[in-house]
């Protein structure tokens, strides 16, 4: 499960490790959000050959996960967890060091109780895309997608497809199928050019609504068919996409208006974008 998460308004990259039940946050992330570096990438390398001269391996409290990158493609990427990540900032002069170890300490115990009670975690999910400015009825449907995302790597985790690289290939196939674009071609018809700039958030109640019916599609196909490996899930997802494919077709031929929008959500929020066209359709 990778995310996104918030500290003084950056955007840090992180995954939760089922594995050790950890948190894992990008290292590049994290050194921009202290740094304000131009080159966040080129500073964590100068201060891992620093410190190996030191006799510090810093690699020793790292590792790679797949997480998505500026173009929209998953890559292995430098992250750590809280332990790591506090002697990591040893290395880095900066004043949001101390309120950078607060906020860690927040993130962990937050992930605590969300295991102990997920209800916790929708509602802390629902206040804050209520906090970015969504409204009532977006959120819904965009808790409910998660869901359904949700209910789909399960399945693929269960039917032997290899965790990231194929699911991001299986995504794209039934995006394409639905929409006739990729996630990353989606993103770039939608103007969002920034890695952390998540393409379901700036999706309106139409693109959430078949996003979520070639998943749940693609989801019944392989159950029902007892797909097996990458190439039996991959007919299933461009099977499951198709289904909402044609049908967003249809009601793009039945209403005279296409479905997938260029809006996004970056300069107005979705809840005054909601409010201004019921007052143009009134």
């Amino acid at each position: 499960m990778s995310n996104i998460k918030l500290f003084e308004s950056k955007q840090i990259r992180s995954i939760w490790s089922e594995d050790d039940q950890k948190w894992y946050f990008s290292i590049i992330d994290v050194v921009a959000a202290l740094t304000e570096s131009q080159n966040p990438r080129d500073y964590w390398y100068r201060i891992k050959q620093r410190e190996k001269i030191s006799g510090m391996e810093l690699s020793t409290i790292c590792r790679q996960f797949k997480l998505e990158s500026p173009d929209g493609k998953l890559r292995e990427t430098d992250c750590s967890h809280t332990e790591g990540l506090l002697r990591i900032i040893q290395s880095i002069p900066s004043p949001k060091a101390e309120p950078f170890k607060r906020w860690l300490a927040i993130v962990g115990y937050e992930r605590l109780e969300e295991i102990e009670n997920p209800e916790l975690a929708a509602a802390r999910m629902r206040a804050l895309y209520k906090a970015k400015g969504y409204s009532d009825e977006w959120i819904e449907k965009r808790v409910r997608g998660i869901a359904i995302r949700d209910e789909l790597t399960n399945e693929w985790k269960k039917r032997g497809v290899k965790e990231q690289r194929e699911y991001s290939i299986l995504t794209a196939e039934i995006s394409r199928a639905t929409f006739g674009m990729t996630p990353a071609e989606y993103k770039a018809f939608k103007s969002l050019d920034k890695p952390a700039d998540n393409l379901r958030d700036h999706m309106n109640d139409l693109e959430l609504i078949f996003t979520m019916l070639g998943e749940a599609s693609t989801t019944e196909i392989a159950r029902n068919k007892d797909a097996q490996g990458y190439g039996e899930n991959r007919n299933a997802a461009v099977e499951g996409g198709s289904v909402s494919g044609r049908a967003r077709r249809d009601l793009e031929k039945k209403s005279g208006k296409r479905i997938a929008s260029k809006e996004n959500y970056k300069a107005l929020p979705e809840a005054v974008a909601r409010k201004r066209l019921k007052k143009k359709d009134d």
